[in-house]
């Protein structure tokens, strides 16, 4: 991607190579994921790419490649390096892989790292606007800050075990030394910042805000998803035989987040900036997944990753195509673009948590998950209470577009765009619908 900016004028064939290059690599991921191995590295027990990781990888590219369809041409007016943010892209994806297959803190930290430092390009990348500069020296500052956090507790558990292998850092039966558990928190509160869990979410909404839509739309979703899966891996494997030493921070972190996101989006003018608080929401019920740690959980992460992902990627590429992001901007839509709204309703009732749609049962696992356990039901009880709260800001859009008069906008909407964003609606029915069909193919 990088030297196709050089070797290509065309925007279209820059295009062109990365979908195509894309497709392979989810080709060769599901070859890999059913055995077909094109070739073997070793990498020496710091890695472990197991069916879940796999099946994450596919998820996470499949869902970029949608993201590319829907809103590659958009990317044209963020600025002149239109290879070179493909590039940045491809490089994300390489971090998330890392990621969601580390065996090792170290890889982990690289895996972060390599998410994180294009995250802080990209969220510059419109070099002209102010708000655009802000928020890029904002999400650098705090997130180097948080680097540090982590890079402490790696150090602290290092300290503790004498290894970085994540099967090794705790000896079932042993009681937690001091030096552990600093380390834990360390990294715990370094993951928070990244998934922004409250109350480590405060950068979230101006660089959501701040950064180019369309990159707003990538890092409020695969992104996301990835590094939870990351702090999943971590409790998971790392941290599960003292799951009881730190699960009601966990649970704190949780309520926090579904309050702080929930709350605070009801009192949003934009739509955008509501996305971004309700992108701190949705966060609060993906951390069940990590306060649950069993199956349950996993499988239902897996599924809210992939509704989420789809449903916000889908809502952000129908707000580039508009000038006004207030919610006065939706008047009317229903009229002017039927299509548009339609699709805007799914995904909208799928962050909502509505019946028939992917993000219901995404919710229901998630809950399920907390209730198998036996503990936590006042969590339970207030998850729902703030889901409630959510339908709130959620149909409000829906109620601009439907029931509230408005001027027509001038949107530039090709007949492929319908047919792409009317098919991922109709995945998010369908997966709502019909979740086996995620399932079976991660099982079988």
């Amino acid at each position: 991607m990088m030297f196709s900016g050089l070797l290509l004028k065309q925007k279209s064939a820059v295009r062109t190579v990365a979908l195509s290059g894309l497709f392979v690599a989810i080709v060769f991921n599901i070859m890999e994921t059913y055995g077909f191995h094109l070739f073997m590295i070793n990498v020496g027990g710091m890695m472990n790419f197991d069916r879940f990781a796999l099946f994450f990888n596919t998820i996470a590219m499949t869902c970029t490649f949608i993201f590319f369809l829907l809103s590659a041409r958009e990317m044209e007016k963020v600025g002149l390096q239109y290879a070179d943010y493909f590039a940045l892209l491809f490089f994300i994806l390489c971090g998330i892989i890392l990621s969601s297959s580390f065996s090792s803190l170290l890889i982990l930290f690289l895996g972060i790292e390599i998410i994180s430092i294009p995250l802080y390009v990209l969220t510059g990348s419109d070099k002209k606007n102010l708000k655009s500069n802000e928020a890029a020296l904002k999400y650098f500052l705090l997130g180097s800050f948080s680097t540090g956090l982590m890079l402490m507790g790696i150090t602290l558990i290092y300290g503790n075990s004498g290894s970085f292998a994540i099967d090794t850092i705790t000896t079932p039966g042993t009681k937690p030394s001091v030096l552990l558990i600093a380390g834990l928190l360390l990294l715990m509160f370094s993951m928070a910042f990244k998934v922004s869990a409250a109350p480590f979410h405060f950068w979230t909404p101006d660089v959501y805000d701040g950064a180019p839509t369309v990159f707003t739309s990538f890092m409020a979703t695969i992104v996301k998803a990835a590094v939870f899966i990351a702090f999943l891996r971590l409790f998971y494997l790392a941290f599960g035989d003292i799951h009881a030493t730190w699960k009601l921070f966990i649970a704190i972190l949780t309520a926090l987040t579904l309050f702080v996101g929930n709350i605070t989006a009801v009192f949003q003018q934009s739509v955008k900036r509501m996305l971004a608080y309700s992108s701190i929401a949705q966060a609060g019920f993906m951390l069940m997944a990590i306060l649950a740690l069993n199956s349950i959980g996993a499988e239902g992460i897996l599924l809210y990753g992939t509704a989420y992902c789809l449903s916000t990627i889908g809502l952000f590429a129908i707000l580039v195509k508009m000038k006004d992001y207030t919610f006065d901007g939706f008047n009317g839509l229903a009229r002017h673009q039927p299509l548009l709204a339609a699709a805007a309703v799914i995904f909208l009732l799928s962050l909502a948590g509505i019946p028939l749609t992917a993000g219901f049962l995404a919710k229901y696992y998630m809950l399920n998950a907390v209730i198998s356990n036996g503990e936590f039901l006042w969590l339970v009880i207030f998850a729902v209470l703030m889901a409630a709260v959510s339908v709130y800001y959620y149909f409000r859009v829906i109620q601009a577009m439907y029931f509230k008069e408005g001027e027509p906008q001038a949107m530039e909407i090709s007949s492929s765009f319908k047919w792409i964003i009317s098919l991922v609606a109709a995945l998010v029915i369908i997966i709502g619908v019909y979740p086996q069909i995620l399932f079976n193919w991660f099982y079988f």
